[in-house]
């Protein structure tokens, strides 16, 4: 009886289960209907990923800027380049366009043709009035060109903002209310107001109209994550199903596993509202995950349930000893599968921990769903026939693991050889692996908005707004001339940086006042000098509030200016340099017992955030290696078997590393889930190799070669059908149009079939030549879990005697 205490554990969940069918049944659809009820406080993110820690230095600046003026990406802008724009019909269609958006309620600010004022001086009393650019609608082909004129020569204050004077390229720039841009409201006013207005100017005018700005990306990105999440969903089933048929040709096995899997996505959209997580680009991968990881739990299972009835022919007793052989296995290989993905919890970044607790508490919830319904549901169906047992002696599977046995047999150097080069390869690649920071590079690259933004690059250098907050230490220290000209210094090396647009400040406005003050001549939009300041500051200043741009650029007290450049899509070095560049050229202007100037804005904490997870990437892999390690000193007690079994494991980390930098797939948030997944995964083929080589050594008297040829031949099979499923599963991914997720899913199914091949061939053989080292009986001798049974039929029969 003592040797059946492990598995008198597992023999007596197999009684419970099936002595409580029905009650387990219907606590499975009671607990499946409360989590669909939580379905209705599932959130769609309305922002960018934040990967910082809510503590970090960066994400401090970023919210010290927040605190003084609010939401910065707020800006959408729509552009048109069109040499017909300034015709009469044109012209008034495209005033009557921004007439129409600016009567929305989102809408707190509108600047475009219809909307520029100009700045009038006026002698009696003296004053700057502001006229409208443009009166009424425009009649004559002559007065639209001469608005062109004046716009594209006697104003250089709306040029970069409203006009590229290089192109001719005119946009307009439409602030929406800071309170609704991170809400449902900005997706509502882009989605049902503004693009049907766009739509219907084009249908009207046959012009195209650019649209860009990062509430409108944001809102288009997020609709397209959630459309891509029906897609996942629906292909995961549909490869997984086609796949499993192909290996079981059972309609009832594959209808069962599908079942199972569907309960499974079910509960995890639960979870997301059950939370109250927002479903972003990363937990919109968890669904079709669940698919994938769940497959191979029911072909351990069904797989198991068949080779038991082919034995002996007794359902029963085959459904019971699929739950006490495998369950264990299973449940293992399971909570090193969540322990890759919950490594993500540990790190700081609330969107990769919002990942990793959802995505670990999914997997153990899909083995729970697993060991229960197919089990039961088979309970209440006819045993299966001969046609159902087919696939249990496939002549091809069995021809790929003799060839397995082979390598093993008798290629061990070739083997060594071929890891060795792999290895040497992978290094070469690693060092050439560029980090990417971008905030669109993972966008769909062929979508109208993608496109946009190349247009807006290149017309007005880009849209990612880049802040600069300057503190001057002291109330009204904005206004004063010295401040002005060092603000104004600055934007001249920003303009000219090649990745930067110019920038708008308070200094556009003091300048137009001058231009004002000497009647609207152009050369004379420049800061006034000393002896022109006191006459032409108040009226800037008079201008700036009744155009209502001042409180964007300096807030109430006079002490903080904003400047607002926006950038390309740069990578993460590039932006490095330019960053130095900038804070080299800040520290001689600004003295910092003087000023406190910062550099900050959502791309560039997106930025920071990338590099911050890149530093913090060989941490959460190290704790991954460090917790499955000891989850396999837990089932092992042999810490010369832990050592063996990581070798093959770390090998496919390598060569993925290896493959990003040979394909230029760079390091980036999406790319950086790869290996802690790809490991958690891959170690499942370890742990059932590994328990079959136990349970051989056992039986064979521990004579190493045959228990080593056994275990390739007994576990190949149905390691090669998971990494199989694991695949084609997470191929689906890439039919994704976001970058990064189509990188993820293409370098997780490459690892795992370099893992089941590294596990099948690498470990074996490993353990062959290490055979006086390793694997005697010391190392083996009290497992903590017995993961695979190793009782006789007549011990069974005497403990269920016992039990009953």
């Amino acid at each position: 009886m003592t040797k059946l205490l492990g598995y008198g554990f597992w023999n007596g969940v197999a009684r419970l289960i099936l002595r409580n069918r029905l009650f387990i049944l219907f606590l499975i659809a009671g607990f499946t209907v409360f989590l669909g009820t939580q379905w209705q406080y599932m959130r769609f993110t309305y922002t960018e990923a934040n990967l910082l820690p809510d503590d970090h230095e960066v994400n401090l600046e970023y919210n010290r800027f927040l605190d003084q003026f609010g939401e910065e990406g707020n800006l959408v802008v729509f552009g048109i380049k069109d040499s017909t724009l300034f015709t009469p019909e044109i012209l008034n269609k495209w005033n009557a366009l921004s007439d129409s958006i600016n009567q929305f309620d989102a809408v707190a600010l509108s600047v475009s043709l219809k909307d520029l004022k100009i700045l009038q001086k006026e002698e009696d009393p003296q004053r700057f009035d502001l006229e409208p650019f443009i009166e009424g609608d425009i009649n004559t082909k002559l007065q639209a060109l001469a608005l062109k004129k004046k716009l594209f020569t006697d104003l250089p204050f709306y040029e970069g903002l409203v006009y590229n004077k290089e192109t001719g390229t005119v946009r307009t720039a439409v602030y929406l209310k800071k309170d609704i841009v991170n809400t449902a409201a900005r997706k509502d006013f882009i989605l049902d107001d503004l693009i049907p207005l766009i739509q219907d100017f084009e249908d009207e005018t046959g012009i195209t109209v650019h649209t860009s700005g990062m509430p409108y990306i944001r809102t288009l990105n997020s609709k397209t994550i959630i459309g891509e999440i029906g897609y996942f969903v629906g292909g995961a089933l549909l490869v997984t199903s086609l796949i499993f048929f192909f290996f079981f040709r059972s309609y009832r096995a594959t209808f069962i596993s599908m079942i199972t899997v569907v309960i499974g996505v079910m509960w995890a959209f639960g979870f997301l509202g059950l939370l109250g997580y927002e479903i972003t680009v990363l937990t919109a991968l968890i669904p079709p995950l669940i698919i994938v990881i769940g497959i191979p739990n029911c072909i351990f299972l069904i797989n198991k349930y068949q080779q038991e009835y082919k034995n002996h022919g007794n359902k029963i007793r085959a459904l019971q000893r699929v739950i006490t052989k495998v369950g264990n296995a299973t449940l293992m290989t399971n909570i090193t599968t969540a322990s890759g993905f919950a490594t993500f919890i540990l790190t700081q970044s609330s969107l990769l921990k919002e990942f990793g607790i959802v995505a670990s508490i999914n997997i153990i919830a899909i083995f729970l769903l697993s060991l229960l319904i197919i089990p039961i549901i088979y309970s209440y169906m006819s045993p299966p026939k001969e046609r159902h047992l087919k696939h249990l002696g496939k002549t091809w599977i069995e021809g790929f693991v003799n060839w397995i046995e082979h390598l093993v047999r008798n290629k061990r150097v070739t083997v060594y050889c071929v890891a060795l080069v792999l290895l040497i390869a992978s290094m070469i690649g690693i060092y050439n692996i560029r980090v990417s920071g971008s905030l669109i590079e993972d966008m769909p690259k062929k979508t109208a908005f993608y496109k946009d933004i190349k247009f807006f690059e290149t017309e007005f250098d880009g849209i990612m707004p880049l802040e600069i907050l300057i503190d001057t230490k002291r109330p009204k220290g904005v206004m004063k001339l010295p401040t002005l000209k060092r603000m104004d210094e600055l934007a001249t090396t920003i303009s000219e940086t090649p990745e930067l647009s110019k920038p708008v400040s308070i200094v556009n406005l003091v300048k137009y006042g001058k231009q004002a003050f000497y009647n609207g001549d152009p050369q004379y939009y420049q800061l006034p000098t000393s002896n022109e300041r006191n006459f032409i500051l108040p009226y800037a200043q008079s201008f700036s509030n009744e155009a209502g741009l001042l409180d964007s650029y300096v807030d109430s007290t006079g002490q903080y200016a904003r400047m607002t450049t926006f950038m390309q899509d740069i990578g993460t070095d590039r932006m490095e340099i330019i960053e130095e560049n900038l804070y080299n050229k800040i520290n001689i202007l600004f003295p910092e017992d003087k000023f406190d100037v910062t550099l900050t804005g959502k791309a560039l904490v997106f930025q920071k955030g990338t590099d911050y997870l890149i530093n913090n990437l060989v941490i959460s892999l190290s704790l991954a290696i460090l917790l499955i390690a000891l989850f396999m000193a837990f089932m092992f007690r042999s810490l010369k078997m832990i050592l063996v079994s990581l070798i093959p494991n770390l090998l496919p980390l390598l060569i993925t590393a290896g493959l990003m930098g040979f394909l230029g797939v760079p390091i980036k948030p999406s790319t950086i889930l790869v290996f802690s997944i790809a490991f958690g995964i891959s170690v499942d083929d370890t742990i059932h190799f590994l328990a079959k080589y136990r349970q051989e050594l056992r039986s064979s008297g521990w004579k190493i070669k045959r228990s080593v040829y056994a275990s390739v031949k007994e576990a190949g099979v149905s390691m090669f059908y998971t990494s199989i499923v694991l695949f084609f599963g997470f191929s689906v991914f890439m039919i994704s149009s976001f970058g990064g997720t189509v990188a993820l899913g293409g370098l997780v199914s490459v690892t795992l079939i370099f893992a089941m091949l590294s596990n099948l061939v690498l470990l074996p053989s490993l353990l062959l030549s290490l055979e006086r080292n390793i694997a005697n009986k010391e190392d083996f001798k009290k497992p903590a879990i017995q993961i695979l049974d190793e009782v006789d039929e007549d011990d069974l029969e005497e403990f269920n005697r016992d039990s009953n």
